[in-house]
C-alpha cells in the first residue's frame, strides 16, 4: 500500500476525526462509516468512469468465492465459456465446472514463448451464458492484451490490474477484484455489475448474501461488511485521485515495468518466457539460466531489503510485483541490483 496510505491509517487509528474511536470499532450502521461507503463508492467510480448502470458492490470472500458466485448468479443457459491462460483462470475453471458445463475458448501457446493467441482466433460460443477471462495472472506474468469481442457477456477477473489503468466499462458485463493487490488490504472485493446481469441474479434463489441483485439492494451491508478494508480502499482511491487518477498510474506503471524488463532482457542469466505482447505490468516472473543461483539472489536480494522476490511455489523462480503503490526508487534499486548480480556470475 501506498506509504502515504499507511501513515494516514496509522494517525487515525485510534480516533477517526476527533471521534473518541477507531474505524475498527465503528458500526457500519454509523453516520460516519456511511460516509466513509458513499465516499469510496464515489471515488472508485470517478477512477474508472463506471456508467450508472453498473453497480458497484463491495463483497466478502476474495476473488476465489467469485469464481463460483459469477456462476451461480449468471448462468442461465448451462454453460459457460472460459479463456484457460494461466493458474488463476484454470482455478476459475475448475470452480465454474463443479456448477456448469464449461467451455475452453483458448489457451495459451507455449512455443518458443508463451503467449494469448489473438482474440480472433478464440472458439468463442453464442451458447455460453458468458465469457469469463482473467485479465492478469499474477503466478504466471500474462495479460490480455485486447479484450475479446463475442456475443455474450464479458466476466473479468481484474483482481492484480484494477486501477492499473484505464478499462471501458461498458465492454464488460462484470468485473471483479480482490482488494489485496492494488486496492487495500485482504478483506473486500470489488464487483462491478451491470444493470442486465443483475436482472438475471433476481430470478436466482441464492442465499442473500451470495446474490448481486440482493446485495446491490442493500447497498453491500446485507450483512456485517468488513468495515476497515472498506476505509482502507477509500483511503487508497483518494490517493489515486491525488496522483491523477489512472491514466497516470497506467504510465508509471509501463514505465517501470519497462525498466525492469530491460533489465532482464540486457543479460543472458535471466530469463523471461512471456511473448513480448502479453507481459504483465504488474507481476514480472523470471528465471535465472543457472537455477543453482536462485538462494543465492534472494539471500542479496534481502540483504538489499527486497522482499517477496520468490517465485510462486506452483511454477518457483522468481518474481517482481510492481502494483500501483511501487515506487520509482525502489524499482532503481531492483534494476541496480538485477545489473550486479548478472555481472558477478557474467
Amino acid at each position: 500500500m501506498p506509504q502515504a496510505v499507511l501513515e494516514r491509517m496509522q494517525a487515525e487509528l485510534l480516533d477517526y476525526r476527533g471521534r473518541g474511536l477507531s474505524v475498527l470499532e465503528m458500526s457500519h450502521r454509523s453516520a460516519d462509516f456511511a460516509e466513509i461507503a458513499t465516499t469510496t463508492e464515489a471515488n472508485f467510480r470517478q477512477l474508472l468512469n463506471i456508467p450508472s448502470d453498473y453497480s458497484v458492490l463491495f463483497m466478502q470472500g476474495g476473488a476465489s468465492a467469485q469464481f463460483s458466485l459469477c456462476v451461480q448468479n449468471l448462468d442461465v443457459r448451462g454453460q459457460v465459456a472460459y479463456a484457460n491462460t494461466g493458474y488463476w483462470a484454470g482455478k476459475a475453471m475448475d470452480s465454474a465446472r463443479a456448477l456448469s458445463s464449461v467451455i475452453e475458448v483458448t489457451h495459451c501457446q507455449e512455443m518458443p514463448l508463451i503467449k494469448v493467441p489473438n482474440a480472433d482466433q478464440w472458439a468463442c460460443s453464442d451458447s455460453a451464458s458468458f465469457l469469463h477471462v482473467t485479465d492478469n495472472e499474477t503466478i504466471d506474468g500474462i495479460r490480455l492484451h485486447e479484450v475479446p469481442r463475442c456475443n455474450v457477456p464479458l466476466i473479468s477477473d481484474m483482481s492484480s490490474s484494477i486501477l492499473s489503468q484505464p478499462v471501458d466499462i461498458k465492454q464488460y458485463g462484470m468485473i471483479y477484484a480482490g482488494a489485496q493487490k492494488n486496492i487495500g488490504p485482504a478483506g473486500i472485493t470489488l464487483v462491478i455489475v451491470s444493470d442486465e446481469l443483475l436482472e438475471r441474479s433476481a430470478e436466482r434463489s441464492l442465499p442473500p448474501v451470495f446474490s448481486y441483485a440482493a446485495m446491490a439492494k442493500a447497498g453491500s451491508m446485507l450483512n456485517t461488511p468488513p468495515t476497515f478494508a472498506w476505509y482502507a480502499a477509500g483511503l487508497v482511491f483518494q490517493w489515486l485521485l491525488e496522483q491523477g487518477g489512472v491514466s497516470a498510474m497506467a504510465e508509471r506503471n509501463r514505465n517501470q515495468a519497462g525498466r525492469v524488463y530491460s533489465a532482464l532482457d540486457q543479460h543472458e542469466l535471466y530469463i523471461n518466457r512471456i511473448h513480448p505482447q502479453n507481459r504483465s505490468l504488474m507481476n514480472i516472473p523470471f528465471q535465472l539460466k543457472n537455477d543453482s543461483l536462485t538462494a543465492e539472489f534472494l539471500k542479496g536480494a534481502s540483504d538489499r531489503n527486497f522482499v517477496g522476490l520468490k517465485g510462486h511455489k506452483s511454477i518457483g523462480g522468481l518474481r517482481a510485483s510492481l502494483y500501483n503503490a511501487t515506487t520509482d526508487r525502489s524499482v532503481d534499486e531492483l534494476v541496480d541490483y538485477l545489473d550486479i548480480f548478472a555481472k558477478q556470475h557474467a
